[in-house]
């Protein structure tokens, strides 16, 4: 029934829509002529909207240009209030001419119905007509609207670029000067403020008086109390709840150790920040509700948001450090009654923080003159540090109670000596620029001080909570230290290092976030603002150049560790698989896996690299720096590298080889790219480096001739000694020595005839060098009790002591500086007379 009463309803529209026409060609009119007064009108809707639009546009355009241009705080600030005035404008338009005329088109077109289908009743060509126009209409309307959204966002980015040049304009103008905190024309404006800025805080108020009273309207009453109540409990029952819950877990479910100290104390951190962005969240519902705020509303209250924020991180992070709650969970070593009199400082400063700040964002939202802006920089500043200094003053005479009844009060670092004397120093900098009228250098020290506050205790307890996480995770008495260990088969010392090096990458990593946010931030910067600011530090030029994303280092990071893991894993299946069963020397199976495993090493590393992003071209200050180093420094690394992989290709010597260099004999056992180890006969390494090993003279024991070594002797005789037996003894000593080869087989050399006697070679072939040594040591244990046994001596030295009057010896042949006696010795196996001193020797006898 109710689709019939429509469509009757519609029929009846479209009557008398065709009467219209009709009527004004009965009475000599042309239709068109109708057709074309109604058109007008629909025509010129929004031909106005237009044309203010194009206006906004074109101030947009050249606040734009100016803002780029501009040099001073003043100009700037105009230009803040002239973009807010346009952004206002926009508004208006949108809300009183655009939006209402859009809704009255779609209503036309939806009374109108859509066109009709092919088959059905056709309709006259008027409504056609009308219905072509309001389409028109409808979307030309639609593209203004999109227009008035494009110039409010333009303008919003214009705002944020004027408010980072009033920043940076801020530090640039540290240095202006105005009236002293003692002087009655600072506090002139607090008494009588100017007209025009009474008039904008007077405009504010009715801005928040309206938006007030939406929130109480009868309809909202309910809602907006219960928000407001869930608001403040939130704040109070619901932070205290969620810290002792966060505080529970961390004592019963996390180990044993620091970790829950430092746990706890994030916790508390946590908690507090949490619950006061879901209050801050209730709120915000509570007061938007259905109705839009305000650009400058809107504007304060983001400002606003972002300083409670930061208000309540100051009161989190005081709470933490000092931990009067629980003195024995507290990190740092400060003593209980200097917490306990610094207990109130955080809530207090937090409060003032709020205060100040709040009146600061109204002085931004109304746009104040300089005159009463001066003044609210100038009350903040003598707020903030009177009380760091009341806390400072405070502490000190407790540490000075403390000392004075002999208990040592803490055990500070020079660190934080340091620290506290800084502050102390800022604050009286403070004080002092206030009295001196430089109200913006005053200012600009506190808030300062209060972001080096936030940043300072935010970098202790990440650091504090990094080491006890490492040395929880990694600890062999754990769970996951227990499982790591299994997991991947490493030993304590390595779970230590994994833990001691992690700790320090995180701690580093701490640091220079804090150094960035310290340089590049302040207060009321946001966490989104700090990292941005990290990013584009580590982004800088330099690395632009390379083309290194911060997103490739994390692909390039995992690139580079499953590169080592392929390449170990490779050499392992080489070393312990592959080769064992070819016919290589494990001295060829050493150098081809030192080989593989250095290109494979440089192949992961480059590879990294190109994940990374870096373009090679762009490497010329690098590889001119490494020129210059060369140069300079590392020569002889070079040196050695190109020695290394000389050996490892040629390879004149290798593992596994016994060779003599400089008076250094020894098994070699590893040949790396700078260096090689030699083992010596007593188990002692000797490190020799590989330019060495190229450019002097090595005796490779082993080279020629791998599987034999000679044992040789040499002994000397009297010269009445039978030679013949003498050898036979010799040769039988040999042969019967199981250590000496039978082929070739032993023999023995007349070596050397001499007055002093006859010296004999006896010469044995042993089945390796290494053994060499000790065969000798066994032969000469049996030739000589076999020479004892024929009764044949060894020719043995002989010292002749001549005792003459000074004068009666030759010249040369008295002890040195005319001495009283000469005495002369020989090698082993050799006499030591000569045939001289034998004639002297007869002559003193005679």
């Amino acid at each position: 029934m109710r689709q019939v009463l429509l469509v009757t309803f519609r029929v009846i529209v479209l009557a008398l829509w065709a009467l219209v026409p009709a009527a004004a060609c009965s009475a000599g009119g042309p239709s068109a002529g109708a057709d074309r007064g109604y058109a007008a009108p629909i025509a010129g809707v929004g031909s106005e909207a237009a044309e203010a639009l194009n206006a906004l546009q074109a101030k947009e355009d050249a606040l734009r240009q100016r803002a780029s241009r501009a040099t001073g705080d003043a100009e700037l600030i105009k230009l803040d209030s002239l973009s807010r005035r346009i952004v206002d404008d926009v508004d208006k338009l949108v809300e009183t001419s655009l939006q209402p005329e859009l809704e009255r088109t779609h209503a036309q077109l939806d009374l109108l119905g859509a066109a009709p289908v092919a088959g059905a009743m056709p309709e006259t060509p008027a409504v056609a007509q009308q219905r072509d126009v309001l389409t028109a209409q409808q979307a030309r309307l639609g593209a203004q609207l999109r227009q008035a959204r494009s110039i409010k966002g333009d303008l919003a980015n214009v705002d944020a670029q004027i408010g980072r040049l009033l920043h940076e304009h801020l530090k640039d103008q540290l240095a202006l000067r105005t009236d002293s905190i003692l002087s009655t024309a600072f506090w002139t404006p607090m008494v009588h403020p100017e007209a025009a800025d009474y008039q904008s805080l007077r405009a504010l108020g009715k801005q928040v008086e309206k938006q007030m009273q939406s929130m109480w309207q009868p309809g909202r009453f309910l809602a907006t109390t219960i928000l407001l109540l869930a608001a403040v409990v939130c704040a109070t029952v619901g932070a205290s709840l969620l810290e002792r819950t966060l505080g529970w877990v961390c004592v019963r479910r996390l180990p044993e150790g620091r970790l829950r100290r430092s746990a706890f104390a994030i916790s508390t951190v946590l908690a507090t920040l949490a619950t006061t962005v879901v209050a801050i969240h209730l709120v915000g519902v509570a007061i938007g509700g259905r109705q839009s705020l305000s650009p400058a509303l809107q504007t304060f209250t983001d400002e606003l948001v972002k300083h409670i924020v930061n208000c309540a991180l100051i009161l989190a992070l005081g709470r933490a450090f000092l931990c009067t709650e629980h003195p024995t969970w507290r990190l740092p070593a400060i003593a209980d009654p200097v917490a306990q009199a610094l207990r109130s400082f955080p809530r207090t400063l937090a409060a003032l923080l709020l205060f100040s700040g709040a009146i600061e964002q109204i002085n931004r939202a109304v746009d104040t003159s300089l005159q009463i802006t001066i003044f609210t920089r100038g009350l903040v500043a003598l707020i903030v540090a009177l009380a760091i200094g009341a806390s400072l003053l405070h502490a000190n005479r407790v540490r000075t109670a403390l000392a004075a009844a002999g208990n040592s009060p803490e055990g500070r670092s020079t660190v934080a000596g340091l620290i506290h004397a800084a502050v102390c120093v800022v604050v009286v900098g403070a004080l002092a620029a206030l009295v001196f009228g430089y109200i913006s250098v005053a200012r600009f020290l506190t808030y300062e001080l209060v972001w080096f506050y936030i940043v300072l205790c935010s970098l202790y307890f990440l650091v504090m909570l990094t080491r006890d996480v490492c040395e929880s995770i990694f600890l062999p008495t754990h769970a996951s230290g227990n499982t790591i260990k299994h997991l991947f088969g490493l030993e304590d010392a390595h779970l230590a290092q994994i833990s001691t090096v992690l700790t320090g990458v995180f701690r580093s990593t701490l640091i220079v976030a804090a150094v960035v946010a310290l340089l590049t931030g302040g207060l009321g910067t946001t966490p989104a603002d700090l990292i941005d600011s990290i990013l584009e530090v580590l982004g800088g030029d330099r690395l632009r150049a390379l083309n290194i994303v911060p997103a490739h280092i994390f692909s390039a990071v995992l690139t580079a560790g499953v590169g080592i893991y392929l390449v170990r894993s490779v050499r392992k299946w080489l070393d312990r698989e592959l080769l064992p069963k070819t016919e290589m020397s494990p001295g060829m199976r050493a150098s081809l896996l030192t080989l593989f495993a250095n290109i494979g090493y440089v192949l992961v590393i480059l590879q990294s690299l190109a994940v990374l992003g870096v373009r090679w071209h762009n490497l010329a200050w690098i590889v001119s720096a490494l020129s210059v180093g060369i140069g300079f420094g590392l020569q002889e690394i070079v040196k050695n590298f190109i020695s290394g992989l000389i050996l490892l290709a040629e390879r004149p010597v290798k593992v596994g080889d016994m060779i003599s260099i400089a008076g250094i004999e020894g098994d070699i056992r590893r040949i790396s790219v700078r260096a090689t180890q030699i083992q010596l006969a007593d188990k002692s390494t000797v490190i020799v480096p590989n330019s060495q090993l190229i450019s002097q003279n090595v005796r490779n024991v082993t080279m020629g001739n791998t599987t034999q070594g000679i044992a040789s002797l040499v002994l000397t005789f009297a010269l009445d000694v039978d030679p013949e037996q003498v050898r036979d003894i010799l040769l039988d000593a040999y042969r019967d020595h199981p250590s000496v080869l039978a082929h070739p087989a032993p023999s023995v050399m007349f070596s050397q005839l001499t007055p002093e006697g006859i010296t004999l070679t006896v010469t044995g072939h042993v089945r390796s060098p290494r053994i060499a040594a000790d065969t000798k040591s066994e032969l000469l244990f049996a030739i000589l009790k076999r020479l004892r046994g024929a009764d044949i001596p060894l020719s043995n030295p002989r010292t002749v002591l001549i005792h003459a009057p000074r004068g009666c010896l030759p010249n040369g042949l008295g002890a040195a500086g005319g001495g009283p006696h000469h005495s002369s010795s020989s090698s082993a196996g050799t006499t030591s007379v000569s045939a001289n001193t034998r004639k002297i020797a007869s002559s003193v006898e005679a």
